[in-house]
Formats: structure tokens, C-alpha cells, sequence
């Protein structure tokens, strides 16, 4: 049994502050069996057609109600944001966990509805601590989504992961109300992944897919509002350097790249011209969800003649930053003094798939993946 403690502690917090909560996150992530896991006296499934019907007079259904509700895939029912203001203002022994899979109109729809009332909670797929450290090389192969990464096999593992694409691609997104042939929008999603890790070039890739640059820009934003792509914004400081000032592109889970890109078993993986960007992808939304920081405070820095770092942040008031590698040994590289420079590091930590921690400088430290299981790990002695 998968216990997700971290999401429970940190969704006990926010119970304990605010009368709604809302868990967003991608379909199949977990969100409907963690918020069964609070005991609530009352639970909707909203794509359960009695619990549907049930919601014909909403406030009728709720009003009587006492206690934790938890609703599920709230945003078929969007109308009841004004309904759950009104509620939890006039009745205090109610409390609200509301469940949703877009993040785009469930945001905009409960945050203006809502304001004040509500916090959110991200929920992605399984985490190292959630499987332990050395269930890393699965979680890689398979992602996050456990029905994925809890297969009794790879083979079942990667047909349930294409039956879960096609899923998303001929219901999932035209429920959302966008009308978009699920067969053009998976051509769209495959390009991404050879675009994965990359400074992303609106034009370049209309021009490669042969659409107009505002339609990428749209099939970008139902992507990312569904928790498919991450785009990881540019860090700009006068350094006296040409920056790039463009987002790179992460596919965030790393299971259904790997299938878009037919990689179903470790040795294919191992082979694949993508396994150096596959690492990377990995590696960083493993940290940046350890890290726990809003989007806009995470971001990448890349100049114009090649130095970089992949995740910078900043935190009591020093500078910090990450460079994934997928070497065996990593060493110090003119890109890094570059950035410790220019970006007054105050400390720079090198990720790879090793199993042993050691110093390129006195600022500079190489350090395994599995040993970030908390945000206490990437914070300089």
C-alpha cells in the first residue's frame, strides 16, 4: 500500500487553514484514492451519473451536509464554485476537498469564485519516497501514474500507458471542450518529445508541424493546463551575456515520453538517442517537486555561447542551482565556473544516476538523484 504521507501532511495543513481545498493533478495520478484516504462522510464522484443527477439542484444536495465533502472532477460541474462560496461562508462545520484534472479553467473558475477560500494542492504521479530509493530505474521507465509503475510487468506497464494516451487524446481532451482531432494532437504530442529538454522556438517547430504559430501556442497551453508538458522559463540577469530568453520543454512524465517514443524496456531505454534528454526530464521534475516552489520561482539560465545550468532558485536570500548529467562521474566543466560566476552561486549541485556524493569544488557538489528525498537536501552546510 502506497501511503503519498508528504501529500497527506501537507493537505492535513491546508484542511486545518481553509474551508475548500482543491487537489489538481493529471487523470490516473491518485487524486480520487488519497482523498479517500481523509474518511470524509461524504463523497461525489462527478462522473458517477447517480452523483451527477444528484447535482441537478446542487445546493439542495450539499446543504444539509456536515463535515469533510470531497468532490470529485469538480470541473464537469463548474457552476458550483459560487455555490461552495456561499456555502462555506454561511455554514463553518462544512469543509470542502474538490478534485480536477485541468488545471487552466479550474484555476481561473475557483480562484475568482473563490478567493480567499480556497488553496491548492499539485498532485503528480508516485515519488521516489513514495516507492523508496531504489525503485528509481522503474519510476524512470514506467513514470509516475501508478497504475503504471505498479504493473506486474513492463509489457503490462506499456499497454497500459498507450490505452492511457489514447484515453486522454479521444475523451479526456474533448470533455474539456477542445475540439482537436485526437489523431493531429497525438502527432503534436510526439514531436514534442524530440523537442524534449530544448529551447522551445515557436516558429521553428509551426514551421516543422506545419500549423501557424498561434496554434502552437494553443496546443501548448491545453498541454501544459493538463499537466502533460512543463515549460521551464528563462532566468534573465544583466550578466553582459546574450541570454536565451525563450522556455525549454519537459514532457513531465517521463513514462508516457517514453511510450510516445515506442521505449518500453530498460534496454531500449538504454539505447535510445533520447536517453540523455529522458534523464534530465526526469531528474528535474523529480527535484522540482521535492522543492516544492511555485512555478515562477524556478527557472532555468543559458547563454548564448553555451554555459548554463538546468534549475535555478532562490532561497534565504542565496543563489542556487542544478546541473543534471547522465555520466557515471561527472567533472567540473568550464560551463559550470561559468555559471558560479555570472550567477553568484552560492552553491551548485551536480545530479546523476551514481550512487556516491563527492566535491568538484568547495561550492560545487556531485550528488545522486535518490538522495533528494526532501527540499532539506539541495540547502548548503
Amino acid at each position: 500500500m502506497i501511503t503519498r504521507t508528504d501529500d497527506i501532511r501537507k493537505l492535513e495543513g491546508l484542511l486545518k487553514t481553509f474551508p475548500v481545498v482543491a487537489i489538481i493533478g493529471p487523470r490516473q495520478c491518485g487524486k480520487s484514492t488519497l482523498a479517500r484516504k481523509f474518511g470524509a462522510a461524504h463523497f461525489f464522484d462527478l462522473e458517477n451519473p447517480r452523483d451527477l443527477a444528484a447535482f441537478d439542484d446542487p445546493q439542495l444536495a450539499l446543504e444539509s451536509l456536515s463535515g469533510l465533502i470531497v468532490i470529485d472532477e469538480i470541473q464537469r460541474v463548474p457552476e458550483l464554485f459560487p455555490l461552495l462560496r456561499y456555502l462555506v461562508d454561511h455554514k463553518p462545520e462544512q469543509r470542502y476537498l474538490v478534485l480536477g484534472s485541468a488545471s487552466r479553467d479550474l484555476l481561473r473558475q475557483s480562484s475568482e469564485s473563490l478567493a480567499g477560500r480556497i488553496a491548492y494542492h499539485e498532485l503528480g504521479g508516485l515519488r521516489l519516497d513514495d516507492l523508496g530509493v531504489g525503485q528509481w530505474r522503474g519510476l524512470w521507465l514506467r513514470g509516475g501514474l501508478p497504475l503504471s509503475v505498479l504493473a506486474a510487468s513492463d509489457e503490462i506497464s506499456a499497454l497500459w500507458r498507450q490505452q492511457y494516451i489514447t484515453t486522454f487524446l479521444e475523451r479526456d481532451i474533448p470533455q474539456l471542450g477542445i475540439r482537436i482531432p485526437a489523431a493531429t494532437l497525438r502527432r503534436f504530442w510526439t514531436m514534442l518529445c524530440h523537442y524534449h529538454g530544448q529551447i522551445l522556438n515557436h516558429a521553428e517547430f509551426a514551421r516543422s508541424f506545419g500549423i501557424s504559430d498561434m496554434t502552437v501556442r494553443r496546443y501548448l497551453e491545453i498541454l501544459e493546463g493538463t499537466f502533460t508538458i512543463r515549460l521551464l522559463q528563462p532566468w534573465h540577469v544583466n550578466v553582459g551575456k546574450r541570454l536565451v530568453k525563450s522556455p525549454k520543454l519537459y514532457l513531465r512524465d517521463s513514462g508516457l515520453m517514453h511510450s510516445l517514443l515506442a521505449i518500453d524496456t530498460p534496454t531500449q531505454l538504454a539505447t535510445h538517442p533520447k536517453l540523455g534528454a529522458s534523464w534530465e526530464g526526469f531528474a528535474l521534475e523529480t527535484i522540482i517537486r521535492t522543492l516544492d516552489r511555485p512555478a515562477g520561482e524556478i527557472s532555468f539560465w543559458a547563454t548564448h555561447s553555451g554555459a548554463e545550468v538546468d534549475l535555478y532558485w532562490q532561497q534565504g536570500g542565496r543563489n542556487l542551482a542544478i546541473e543534471v548529467k547522465y555520466a557515471s562521474a561527472p567533472r567540473l566543466t568550464p560551463s559550470m565556473k561559468s555559471a558560479m560566476t555570472d550567477l553568484r552561486l552560492d552553491h551548485l549541485w551536480v545530479i546523476y544516476p551514481g550512487d556516491r556524493t563527492y566535491s568538484l569544488t568547495e561550492k560545487i557538489t556531485v550528488l545522486p538523484l535518490f538522495r533528494i528525498n526532501t527540499a532539506e537536501a539541495l540547502s548548503p552546510g
